[in-house]
Formats: C-alpha cells, sequence, structure tokens
C-alpha cells in the first residue's frame, strides 16, 4: 500500500516514526496537493451558478488545471519517497579505495541532483497553484473566498518547505556551480510566489474584515 492510501492518522503516525520517510518533501507534497484541492472546491461552487455566468467559461478551464496540479502534487508525495531510497542507501556507503571514492563521488552527485527534482517539480506545481488561488479569490464564489486564500497560504507553505529540501541536497553537491544554479532558481520562485501568496492573503483578509460578502 502507497502512502497516499493511507488514512490521514497512519500517514502522519509514518511522518513522526523514526524512518526517513516520508519527509519533508513528501509532506510538503501533501501540503501542496490540499491547498490545490481548496481552490478545486472554490471552482467547483461556482460553476454552474447564475449569479457567476459571467466567469463560467473560465472557471471550466482553470477547474481542469487545478485538478490536474492537485493529482500530480499527489503522485510527487509517493515519487519523493521513491527518489529518496537510492540516495538515503548511499549514506551507508564507505567506500575504501580511491576508485571506489571517486565512483562512489559521481554516484552521489547525481543522486543529490535528482532528490532536487522532486522539491523543485513541487514548488512550480504549487506556484501555478497561488496564481489560480488569485483569480479563484477575485472570480470566485464569495461564499468561498477565505478557502481560496487558505489555497493560496498552504501552496506558499508547501514551496517553502519544498525548497529546504533542495537546499539540504545543494549543501552536499560538490558541483557548486550547479548548485548555485538549483539554489537561484529555487529561490527566485520562491520570492515571487510567495509574495503573490501574500497579495491573495492580504486581499482576501482584508475583504472579509470590510466587505459583507
Amino acid at each position: 500500500m502507497g502512502y497516499t492510501e493511507k488514512s490521514c492518522t497512519d500517514f502522519i503516525s509514518a511522518v513522526a516514526g523514526k524512518a526517513p520517510v516520508p519527509g519533508g518533501g513528501s509532506v510538503s507534497a501533501l501540503v501542496g496537493a490540499l491547498g490545490a484541492a481548496l481552490g478545486n472546491m472554490v471552482a467547483s461552487l461556482t460553476v454552474g451558478k447564475k449569479k457567476y455566468a459571467d466567469v463560467e467559461e473560465d472557471m471550466q478551464e482553470m477547474i481542469v488545471e487545478i485538478r490536474e496540479i492537485q493529482e500530480n502534487l499527489i503522485s510527487l508525495v509517493e515519487k519523493d519517497i521513491l527518489i529518496f531510497e537510492p540516495l538515503s542507501k548511499l549514506y551507508g556507503v564507505h567506500p575504501q579505495t580511491s576508485k571506489e571514492k571517486r565512483e562512489h563521488d559521481i554516484t552521489m552527485e547525481k543522486a543529490l541532483y535528482e532528490a532536487c527534482m522532486v522539491p523543485m517539480d513541487i514548488i512550480r506545481q504549487c506556484g501555478r497553484a497561488i496564481e489560480l488561488s488569485q483569480e479563484f479569490a477575485v472570480k470566485g464564489n464569495r461564499i468561498a473566498v477565505s478557502d481560496a486564500a487558505s489555497s493560496a497560504v498552504l501552496c506558499k507553505a508547501a514551496m517553502q518547505a519544498a525548497s529546504l529540501n533542495v537546499y539540504i541536497n545543494t549543501n552536499m553537491m560538490k558541483n557548486k556551480k550547479k548548485a548555485n544554479e538549483l539554489n537561484g532558481r529555487c529561490a527566485s520562485f520562491i520570492v515571487y510566489y510567495s509574495g503573490l501568496a501574500d497579495g491573495v492573503f492580504g486581499y482576501t483578509a482584508n475583504r472579509l474584515m470590510n466587505t459583507v460578502l
């Protein structure tokens, strides 16, 4: 049974256990999927309503995209676990000869780079979900506007958590040029989309405190 097929209680217990997986990458993917699901809900509560007929076509298109993002993030929960396994095994290898050390270094470098790819994907998926949450907050069913902002907040948190999983791997890479490139790409995503998510939160909080829905 895959981790995404477990109950919420079992998944949390697995995270809290001594095993290294599921770890921060898997958890961030799940949080992102939950954030995307909230956006999906807002869109679902908007389509088919006469009051929102003018945004019906937009919502229909966005609901397809946010559902795909949600499914992608769920799949990344398991993918992060699978990608970490070869890396964790390498930590237990202690090469003796110079040849073994060179081969180990090459293999380790590749594994570290590949371990960055899943959290980078999580960041990209969550970034797009945040963009959609902005649309849901402005155009979606007013009754669910808080869920649109919650979608942005959760996806921001998922992105930030995923970025740390990039940085911990790049920190151990010997190819510092490649590591810095990954760090820079990751940081630029975080800065841009965190600002966007904060904007959605601020817009929604102000709207809820000062406007009758």
